[in-house]
């Protein structure tokens, strides 16, 4: 049964081309080396020591670089402890009109005074902005890293410079042991990233981040498989260039450095514009859906890997149109951080909320808050 299920899943007529068997894969010539899937389990193992690493690193590096900046932990206003408010809470944290109008008569309380509850209560599971610059310095020290080493690798590759040669003679191509390194070590990052997200401070951007996680995971394992190292490392090298600046941004904002946080985002907007809108679409995606038609043929999982590299275009160029109108803002009224989405609501937040919600009931249910994106990376309820 579970041969049987292994089979249908990993289909020689599905995932390679014509004529290809995995068996092919598994011998090759003396003194080649082809991708096994097996290998990548060394990357779950991995995955747990870059999870510890990444423990070691934000009390012992990026703590102390936090306490330099004078960025505190804080302590959030607790919410008054009421058994009944929490239990909705742990259901569902920004309860409905309705919800508010039947614990507003269950407990006697105005609904203001209900809403102000659960918005505190929100703000008290947020991760504090030393927590947050923690987390931001370890990706940042990552993204960097890997980029610089899949930089070096790629430099001396003569598909860098032509893409038409990572599907010459495919999919029998030597792996080196550079791509070996750089799948493992993104791979076992973005797995780190899957399992610290069950043990972390819960983020209502959960399980977004959660499939994004999951997809990329995805990408990178059946990306292997096929022994498409040439154009997998160059897409991931593509995609780590512009979360570098980034990453940078979220320190200056964290450590209220506006001017540099501004300056940095503005970089990211340009990177991410180049890296992402014309190098991916014109450079990459292009060899994939033209080149490797062309070289290779098209078969089964070609369809399906040029459609999940399009639909990341498509992404792409939505989450261009939101950082642009950050950018935009950076540059013309000189400050980036709060725009559209922000860590902690305040009070104001709160009050015109309940004012337009009360408004909006004379005539029409109200509808929840709706989510943008900003440098903080998280989801907020307006």
């Amino acid at each position: 049964m579970t041969s049987s299920i292994s089979a249908w899943i990993w289909s020689e007529r599905f995932w390679l081309p014509e004529n290809v068997t995995w068996a092919d894969l598994e011998r090759p010539p003396p003194g080649v080396e082809y991708p096994r899937i097996r290998h990548l389990l060394y990357a779950l193992p991995l995955a747990v020591l870059v999870f510890l690493l990444r423990l070691l690193f934000e009390r012992l590096v990026a703590k102390p670089c936090a306490h330099i900046l004078q960025i505190q932990a804080g302590v959030p206003r607790q919410a008054q402890p009421n058994a009944v408010l929490e239990k909705v809470y742990r259901s569902k944290a920004c309860p409905d009109t309705r919800q508010l109008e039947g614990l507003s008569k269950q407990l006697d309380w105005d609904e203001r005074k209900i809403q102000r509850w659960f918005r505190v209560r929100r703000n008290q599971d947020r991760p504090g902005m030393q927590k947050k610059f923690c987390e931001s310095m370890w990706r940042l020290t990552f993204y960097f890293g890997i980029f610089i080493y899949g930089v070096r690798h790629l430099w001396g590759s003569p598909w860098m410079w032509d893409t038409r040669k990572c599907w010459y003679n495919y999919p029998f191509q030597h792996q080196s042991s550079e791509q070996f390194i750089h799948y493992t070590a993104e791979l076992a990052f973005y797995w780190s990233l899957m399992f610290s997200q069950f043990i972390d401070v819960k983020r209502k951007d959960f399980i977004i981040m959660l499939v994004h996680h999951l997809a990329t995971i995805f990408l990178i394992t059946v990306s292997y498989a096929n022994n498409m190292l040439r154009v997998g490392t160059l897409v991931m090298c593509v995609h780590d260039a512009s979360d570098v600046f980034l990453e940078a941004a979220k320190l200056a904002n964290y450590a209220k450095y506006q001017r540099l946080c501004d300056g940095l985002f503005v970089l990211f907007s340009i990177s991410f514009f180049l890296t992402r809108l014309v190098i991916y679409p014109f450079w990459v995606v292009y060899s994939v859906l033209v080149e490797s038609w062309e070289i290779v043929g098209p078969y089964q999982s070609w369809w399906l890997l040029n459609g999940l590299l399009l639909v990341l275009q498509t992404l792409h160029i939505i989450w261009f149109y939101l950082i642009a109108r950050i950018a935009i803002k950076a540059i013309f009224k000189g400050k980036v951080s709060k725009d559209d989405r922000s860590d902690v609501e305040s009070s104001t937040d709160e009050e015109i909320h309940s004012t337009s919600s009360r408004n909006a009931g004379q005539s029409l249910k109200p509808k929840d808050g709706s989510h943008t994106g900003n440098l903080n990376g998280e989801a907020q309820d307006h």
